[in-house]
């Protein structure tokens, strides 16, 4: 396995962590966590180098912090770092903060947590914890020994996620990123402001919910032609970043706990050759010139009279209508995230956006099109 530092601090983890919200389940039922399976998949990990374990409040119906608890005793538990998520939606005074935390303690089976995170922040989520007195919460927890260190995971516009990283002394952040998500949410931009100012960067979605696994039949012409293993490569250049800290999959079997042990242990900065890079640019170039709407996100249409976030939602329905399964779902949730006033529902038909796209995108008659996926 290959380690890498974490941040500022003096730690190293794993270049691959395992992300615990696609364990094997029973019946397709999401809460029906497959146990013998899981804590096997688990420990395979661990024996080979795995260091980090992420989960959170609600993966698998709250099960998941309940399983990795036992997959953790009979000595594992000393070999890994422990990551879970305080989640906002069940936050409605401060003193929440304490039960939710109390009651991960419990599903995991042990006293201190070692990696903390914000879950989820976005726009609706952040000032409700700041105001409520989130940051002072979490050094008293640091204090009287629950919680490590702290940092948020993150699923917004890349303004508010510097807000975020600037407001605190965080010590890590986790964003969505992937060789198709380079501009979206933190992005690439994210990615380096974080890293640019000593927090570790964990990597969540490396695959985009598995969809660049799965590529269609025009992706997956390219990566025949290359050579190439898709996951592999997906990998690989986030591994090949230098402010990548770690990256998390989100593994369902044991085989793919084996290939993505093997590839991490392939990984390393600037190791991704001239091909691999080449064949992942003509794979953003396809998926670019698939994608349902042809926004570049210039911004020419913005600010609209009615406040509709025009690039987001185009940039959300092009994600949704793509890949599809787990991707439509998260996007659909961002969408319903979005304050009403920008969601495409908000949209009045005024078609002033139409002339100022250089695209030349009747935004305004997709407006409908796209609330209907989305909403």
């Amino acid at each position: 396995m290959r380690y890498r530092k974490f941040g500022k601090t003096d730690r190293e983890f794993s270049a691959l962590g395992f992300g615990t919200m696609r364990l094997p389940v029973v019946g397709g039922e999401d809460a029906n966590v497959d146990e013998p399976a899981a804590i096997e998949m688990l420990r395979h990990a661990i024996d080979n180098g795995v260091n980090y374990v992420d989960s959170a409040y609600p993966y698998h119906g709250g099960n998941s912090e309940r399983v990795l608890g036992k997959a953790l005793v009979d000595g594992y538990r000393d070999k890994v770092a422990i990551a879970t998520k305080l989640p906002p939606w069940e936050v409605k005074i401060a003193d929440d903060f304490d039960r939710l935390l109390n009651e991960q303690l419990t599903r995991l089976g042990c006293e201190h947590i070692d990696m903390y995170l914000l879950h989820c922040m976005q726009w609706k989520w952040w000032p409700m914890l700041r105001d409520l007195g989130v940051l002072e919460w979490l050094e008293k927890a640091q204090a009287d020994g629950r919680i490590g260190e702290v940092g948020f995971s993150f699923h917004d516009r890349v303004d508010l996620f510097k807000e975020i990283v600037d407001a605190y002394d965080w010590c890590f952040c986790q964003i969505q990123y992937n060789y198709v998500n380079e501009d979206v949410q933190a992005g690439t931009e994210g990615l380096k402001y974080a890293s640019d100012r000593g927090l570790a960067v964990v990597i969540m979605e490396p695959l985009f919910g598995g969809s660049l696994a799965r590529p269609g039949d025009s992706i997956a012409e390219i990566w025949s032609s290359s050579g190439l293993d898709p996951v592999d490569t997906a990998l690989q250049w986030l591994w090949n970043k230098p402010e990548v800290s770690l990256v998390l999959s989100g593994m369902s079997t044991l085989r793919q706990v084996e290939d993505n042990i093997a590839s991490a242990c392939r990984s390393g900065v600037g190791s991704l050759g001239a091909e691999a890079i080449e064949t992942v640019a003509r794979v953003q170039a396809k998926y670019a010139e698939i994608s349902s709407i042809p926004c570049t996100k210039c911004r020419y249409c913005m600010p609209c009279p009615s406040g509709v976030e025009i690039p987001v939602n185009f940039e959300y329905y092009n994600a949704a209508v793509m890949f599809g399964g787990v991707t439509r779902t998260l996007h659909r949730n961002l969408y319903a995230g979005l304050p009403e006033s920008q969601r495409a529902a908000a949209c009045t038909q005024c078609a002033e956006c139409n002339e100022k796209c250089p695209q030349g995108i009747a935004i305004s008659e997709l407006m409908p099109v796209v609330h209907e996926e989305l909403g």
